[in-house]
């Protein structure tokens, strides 16, 4: 299907009225492009430790909206012209030009696919849902995986690090608390090597979908894992939930700037003895990570690097 793209030219200060405005003009969805720097809270929804250098803002944002070929396009482009106008009585939104183009319809949720293969993170072979096991492959530790919109496909380096040392922890008794789960890899790994159970946490409620999908392309048992929704940080009902002195094994690859507050906290769900598997730590965040480890009484064990990525693996002594 082919779509009417519209865009819109306005300033930056103007975006939420404007969308406001294009609401009511019967526009159900809009696509904002901007140099506005990202927030902290923004940054901390993104797998990203570090920002590239981003241009200088601007002020200038550029709003764009799709209509079907065969939707009334001039009847809710006279609406949206007589709400600009109303706005430009009592406020500054730029130029407010509106420029029209043709685009194809897309399946975005599904063409990053054909980037995600088949490959191996040692001697295990992470294997994308919609691809076929070889017969040379059918003895190795296999791990299908389809992230869906949850993070997680084991290609990351700080996913691969984390693997690395939960085949060097997981015992048959090993109860695993993987925080910051997305599509489930980590626990599903553990549960491969021979874990006895897995409880994960996201803040996404995708990862619930993901995660259960995954569970089951791999034949793992039903009541294998769990997964629970919400921030283990502050959030007591989570806490709760999760348990306390109960996991032999914790992982968090999620930020640097996570786990700084998020290891005095989670020290209350570790057995004594227990441990703690992080990443997610960019090479210039190593120190941080690694003083707010000491400082919530537990003992460095190992420091893994991969690239510019870092693992800080401790111990509940």
């Amino acid at each position: 299907m082919r779509w009417n793209k519209f865009t819109l030219k306005t300033l930056t200060e103007a975006e939420d009225i404007v969308i406001s405005t294009l609401a009511d003009a019967g526009v159900e969805g809009v696509e904002i492009e901007d140099k506005v720097p990202l927030s902290e809270s923004d940054k901390q929804q993104m797998f990203v430790d570090i920002l590239p250098d981003a241009p200088e803002d601007d002020g200038i944002a550029y709003l764009s909206f799709y209509l079907e070929e065969d939707a009334d396009k001039e009847a809710i482009l006279a609406r949206v012209n007589e709400g600009l106008e109303e706005l430009r009585s009592f406020m500054d939104i730029g130029e407010g030009t509106i420029e029209e183009g043709q685009t194809e319809d897309k399946d975005w949720i599904n063409n990053w696919k054909q980037y995600f293969h088949q490959f191996y993170v040692d001697d295990i072979l992470i294997i994308p849902s919609w691809e076929e096991v070889q017969p040379e492959d059918a003895d190795k530790m296999i791990i299908h995986i389809d992230p869906g919109t949850a993070f997680g496909t084991g290609m990351h380096e700080t996913t691969q690090l984390c693997m690395r040392q939960l085949k060097k922890y997981v015992t048959p008794e090993t109860e695993l608390l993987d925080v910051g789960t997305g599509s489930g890899i980590l626990s599903i790994v553990a549960l491969k090597l021979g874990a006895k159970h897995a409880v994960g946490t996201d803040l996404d409620p995708c990862a619930i979908t993901a995660a259960k999908e995954n569970l089951e392309a791999n034949e793992i048992p039903d009541g294998s894992m769990d997964v629970m929704i919400g921030n283990i940080i502050d959030d007591k009902a989570v806490q709760d939930a999760v348990g306390y002195e109960k996991y032999d094994i914790v992982t968090a690859n999620i930020l640097a700037d996570v786990l700084v507050p998020l290891t005095p906290v989670i020290i209350h769900q570790m057995k004594k003895g227990g441990i703690y598997i992080t990443s997610g730590i960019i090479d210039e965040k190593e120190e941080t990570v690694v003083e707010a480890v000491k400082a919530a009484g537990l003992e460095v064990l190992e420091v893994t690097h991969q690239n510019d990525w870092v693992s800080v693996t401790a111990r509940k002594n």
